[in-house]
Order: C-alpha cells, then structure tokens, then sequence
C-alpha cells in the first residue's frame, strides 16, 4: 500500500513524514511528492498544512494541476484523504487568514479567526487541549474522549453542516478540531505532535 504526504512548499513537514513512517514501518510505502502521477496511483493522501491559509492555497496552485489531482483523488475516486491543521482549513468554501482566499470547496464552510474574546485568549492557540468527541470515527478507533492533542493555529474551520462534526476544542468557544465527509478526514490539531494518541489517529488513517 503506498500513503502519499503531498509536499507542496507549506513549510517544514519533516514531523509529519517522520511520526508515518514511524507509524508505517515496513508494512506500508510512505512518499513524499509533488508528483500527479504518484498522487493520482496512491492508496492515501495525506494534506498536511503549515503557514497561513493563503500560503497554503498559494503553495497548491504553484503546482500545475495539483489541485485537479486532489480533486479527482478525493471527491472522483473517493479515496481516503486526511488533511493535517491549514490541511484540514483547505477543505473550505473561502478562508480570512491574510485576505480572502477560496479554499478547495470539499466541506462547505470558511476559516475565520477565532474570537478570543478581546483579547482573553491568547492567540495562536499553542499547546494541549482536550477534544470533546462527538461521534464515531474509524480514525478515533480506541481514541478515548478528552484525550488531550498538540495545537497551533489563530483560525478555525467553520463547517455549514454541523454533522461533519468529530470534534471540537473549548478554546474560547467549542472550536472545530476533527472532520469527516465520506473519504475526507481532517484536524486541526496536530496527530504527528500529539504522542502516542497522535500516533493512534495516524495508525487509524493508514489502516482504513
């Protein structure tokens, strides 16, 4: 089984390649590509994101047809896809981070930054926090309830459908930290710093 990282200028990603192919051993082929071809033949595809949202989106578009791959890969063949912080805020309709930036669309919904009240929370919001999981996923397999995760990030992932849901963060207000649509999982928090839990939830991705 290949799992593809996709390397698309978003910034140092050398913690995600490691905590996979820590997670993957021998058992599966791990990549890390640019490549369309490589990406369109991939059993999974993993979108990590660091950076802000527009950085982000700027990085997939300087590669020509990369967006079109992820498309064809996530919402044509329906195969898994977990986008990893700014990853999982791609998903998006639009995002406010810098300007506003069109997203890829995949759950509707927008990135905007979080309210931390005028000032009583700090942001970014950096370090561990619980997360509240509100309902079954086979990416939170033997994952208990308020485990507690690795954050770093200013801005949110607003979904309109709330059943896209897996689960929030109380960080001001229950902020989004987990989605899933069909094939696409994403969170906002970090599994490839958030030890051994971090490690399970990367274990979860590649085993599906």
């Amino acid at each position: 089984m290949n799992v593809t990282i996709v390397d698309y200028n978003s910034g140092n990603i050398s913690s995600v390649i490691n905590s996979f192919k820590e997670v993957a051993k021998d058992k599966v082929n791990i990549e890390v590509t640019s490549d369309l071809t490589t990406i369109k033949t991939s059993d999974k595809v993993v979108l990590p994101g660091q950076g802000s949202f527009k950085s982000c989106i700027d990085g997939l578009n300087s590669i020509n047809g990369l967006i079109d791959t992820l498309n064809e890969f996530a919402l044509e063949s329906k195969k898994p896809l977990l986008g990893i912080c700014v990853g999982l805020q791609m998903f998006a309709d639009i995002g406010y981070e810098e300007t506003e930036t069109k997203g890829l669309g995949w759950i509707s919904g927008k990135v905007s930054k979080i309210d931390n009240q005028g000032g009583k929370f700090k942001l970014p919001h950096i370090g561990w926090n619980e997360i509240n999981i509100m309902k079954d996923s086979k990416i939170f397999k033997n994952i208990e309830n308020n485990s507690h995760m690795y954050f770093v990030h200013s801005y949110e992932f607003v979904p309109d459908d709330k059943s896209v849901i897996l689960a929030t963060t109380d960080y001001s207000t229950n902020v989004v930290c987990a989605a899933e649509k069909e094939n696409i999982f994403g969170t906002q928090f970090h599994p490839e710093k958030s030890d051994k839990i971090g490690l399970k939830i990367i274990n979860n991705f590649i085993s599906l």
